[in-house]
């Protein structure tokens, strides 16, 4: 399984990860030629932008088309109107993103047979504030059962339009509708948005329990040499701040940290329960008092194997693990997730922590096509 983090533009740093791991499996794939990542990973996920990564991953796409795409995005999707400010509309427009996920998705819906694996987009419905994890597996309850036997079942949902939705960050983009069956002949639309603003952004987990548990319809087996999960994420970091700063902030800017911290924390115990369960190969540290959690395992059982690719976007880090210099100001500045100007940077970020972090022997050559 490979699950893929949001992170708005920083996608970018996601995608020169995916590149060195597309490399290294394809020099010892038997068809090199015709190799993508969609022959090595039966189940790809992706949250906001990364659910546009996992789609066209899923579709066969070489990391090199999605490379290109990108820039694209930072071109056309981010740039902002004068009279947008992100409070009272959003700070984007919805048809450039619209157009760009078109162009590359088609018609094609989430049941398409061009599929070439298996696909979860995670997003929200913040309507009913319910995550959901819409995925192509033709088990799946919803996949074809409509809800109360009518309506529209999940497989034709069109691809686009399901990317759109995990994509939509609050305050960003607005509110992605899907028409929903709840009934005979009963349709409501769902206002989707970022699969973000659930526990999700590191959709590592939610691929776990897709994978697992009976609802879903997979049922995979358990093990640490039966399941491998890689989760490659767009950059972490915080600002640190003082006491006097905090105190001296507004309610209004206490409460928006405070929100975006929950975030972190949705990320932080994602990280510490996958470490916790599976077998983590390269472990992160995850706080001083529990440390990287080796030897750590739920009932003395390793659960799967586990792979955590990421880079931290502070200065210190990235000077002492990637030789980068760069002032705080500039490192806080790559944290951004709607600057396109940072491209370049985080290009040669993901790419310097790629070559680091990413091992062949990572990749079981037992995952592999017989053929």
């Amino acid at each position: 399984m490979l699950a893929l983090d949001g992170g708005g533009i920083r996608g970018i740093l996601t995608l020169e990860y995916l590149a060195r791991i597309e490399a290294l499996l394809r020099e010892r794939s038997r068809k090199p030629d015709t190799f993508c990542l969609a022959d090595y990973f039966d189940l790809i996920g992706g949250t906001s932008t990364g659910s546009i990564i996992a789609a066209g991953l899923a579709l066969g796409f070489r990391v090199s088309r999605l490379q290109g795409l990108y820039k694209t995005l930072a071109a056309t999707i981010f740039e902002k109107p004068p009279y947008r400010f992100g409070v009272f509309v959003p700070k984007f427009a919805r048809l450039p993103l619209v157009n760009a996920l078109r162009e590359q998705f088609g018609d094609e819906t989430l049941g398409s047979p061009l599929l070439r694996t298996g696909l979860m987009v995670m997003t929200k419905r913040l309507d009913t504030g319910s995550p959901w994890p819409l995925h192509n597996n033709p088990r799946g309850r919803y996949y074809n059962e409509r809800a109360g036997g009518t309506g529209i079942a999940n497989k034709h949902f069109p691809l686009w339009q399901v990317v759109r939705a995990s994509t939509a960050a609050p305050h960003y983009f607005e509110p992605e509708r899907l028409s929903v069956a709840v009934a005979d002949e009963a349709f409501v639309d769902g206002a989707f948005v970022d699969g973000g603003v659930s526990p999700f952004n590191n959709p590592s987990l939610q691929l776990l329990m897709l994978a697992t548990l009976k609802g879903y319809g997979f049922e995979w087996q358990v093990g640490a040499d039966s399941l491998l999960i890689v989760s490659v994420g767009t950059g972490s970091g915080a600002t640190r701040l003082t006491a006097d700063e905090v105190t001296r902030m507004s309610a209004l800017e206490q409460a928006a940290r405070s929100l975006a911290a929950l975030m972190t924390d949705c990320d932080a115990l994602v990280q510490t329960t996958m470490q916790w369960l599976g077998r983590s190969v390269a472990p992160w540290t995850i706080d001083g008092e529990v440390g990287d959690l080796r030897g750590d395992t739920l009932g003395g059982r390793e659960w799967f194997t586990y792979l955590r690719y990421n880079a931290v976007l502070e200065s210190t880090w990235l000077q002492r693990e990637l030789g980068v210099s760069v002032t705080d100001r500039q490192a806080a500045a790559f944290r951004s997730m709607d600057d396109p100007s940072n491209v370049i940077a985080l290009s040669d970020v993901g790419a310097r922590a790629a070559e680091r972090q990413v091992r062949v022997e990572h990749f079981p050559a037992a995952f592999d096509l017989a053929d």
